[in-house]
């Protein structure tokens, strides 16, 4: 399906012409040009797919998560396909802080749009320094805090499974930064909307939801896990169910801006999650598929806007009929 799918065959009477909607969101303070973005962890840095997509066209660009030291990540593989889906188990691999200042950030020097660090840590101190060393560069223009990537864990649990890891880290990290604070919650939990509250309470100014489900797959032939790692995250179309309902849950449990993701292959499942609650959107997995999903989402979403009479993109989050 494509983006052009959602408005297909749309036809205007006789000195009817569309009224072309405005696509810009507030997310917690951070002024984007659309809602569309791309998830941590599946679009690089961003240069890696430049070759494909104007990135300068989407509302911001997040990094691949960035942790203090350099990390290694998991021992391979790393990455099997299911059945609608992904397993991952790349486990943060990066080289450091210090690379990417060094190294990365300048590139974005020129970039015509937001530039959103994710940023990871085994500490809080860790998450704290991270943010407080990149806040000083004028390219970077807000942090998603990723505690909830499932292939590593803080002390003896991931952090948003949480509620009580969550509010301290956010807190900690909410004294070292004046930028937007975006914190990345998991689905592997009871009551994800109380772990939403415990990052509100800590002073997050937004959240994204949701990171990749626990999962694994097995060779029968061998026994062993497909992956290095025995378990992975699961990400793509197989996830988009249980991601849509949370954000929905969500959205009637706090007053924070949302940013859904988890399986959005196309326009229409992007507009599923906005009328759930989301103000944007992230496209992960289908970047592997297909590099321009991202653009091809963005247009359908206006397209769709437009043919429902929709002014602003705000107009339709959390607009679902349950009359």
């Amino acid at each position: 399906m494509t983006a052009r799918s959602l408005t297909q065959g749309r036809s205007y009477g006789e000195g009817e012409h569309p009224v072309k909607p405005r696509l810009e969101v507030n997310i917690g303070g951070l002024e984007l040009k659309n809602p569309v973005m791309v998830a941590s962890g599946t679009f690089g840095y961003g240069d890696e797919f430049a070759d494909y997509v104007d990135i300068n066209k989407l509302g911001a660009v997040v990094t691949k998560t960035i942790t203090k030291s350099r990390r290694q990540g998991t021992r391979p593989p790393r990455v099997y396909e299911t059945a609608a889906g992904m397993l991952n188990a790349i486990g943060l691999q990066n080289n450091g802080l210090q690379d990417f200042i060094d190294n990365k950030i300048g590139k974005y020097k020129n970039l015509k749009t937001k530039l959103i660090v994710s940023v990871g840590g085994e500490t809080n101190e860790e998450y704290a320094d991270i943010v407080s060393a990149l806040s000083a560069y004028k390219e970077v223009s807000a942090f998603e805090l990723n505690i909830s990537c499932p292939n590593i864990e803080y002390k003896d649990k991931i952090i948003a499974c949480d509620e009580g890891l969550t509010l301290r880290l956010v807190k900690e990290v909410r004294r070292a930064t004046r930028l937007p604070l975006i914190v990345k919650l998991s689905p592997n939990v009871t009551d994800i909307a109380q772990i939403a509250q415990a990052a509100q309470e800590g002073g997050a100014d937004a959240v994204s939801l949701v990171n990749t489900l626990l999962g694994m797959a097995i060779d029968v032939k061998s026994r062993k896990s497909v992956l290095g790692n025995i378990t992975g995250g699961l990400s793509g179309p197989a996830i988009k169910p249980v991601a849509l309902r949370m954000v929905w849950q969500v959205h009637n449990r706090i007053n924070l801006p949302i940013i859904g993701m988890g399986g959005i292959m196309n326009a229409r499942d992007a507009v599923e999650f906005m009328i759930a609650g989301a103000s944007a959107v992230a496209v992960g997995t289908a970047n592997f598929v297909e590099p321009k999903t991202s653009l091809e989402v963005l247009e359908g979403i206006s397209d769709y806007l437009c043919e429902h009479r929709f002014k602003t993109a705000s107009e339709l989050v959390g607009s679902l009929n349950v009359s």
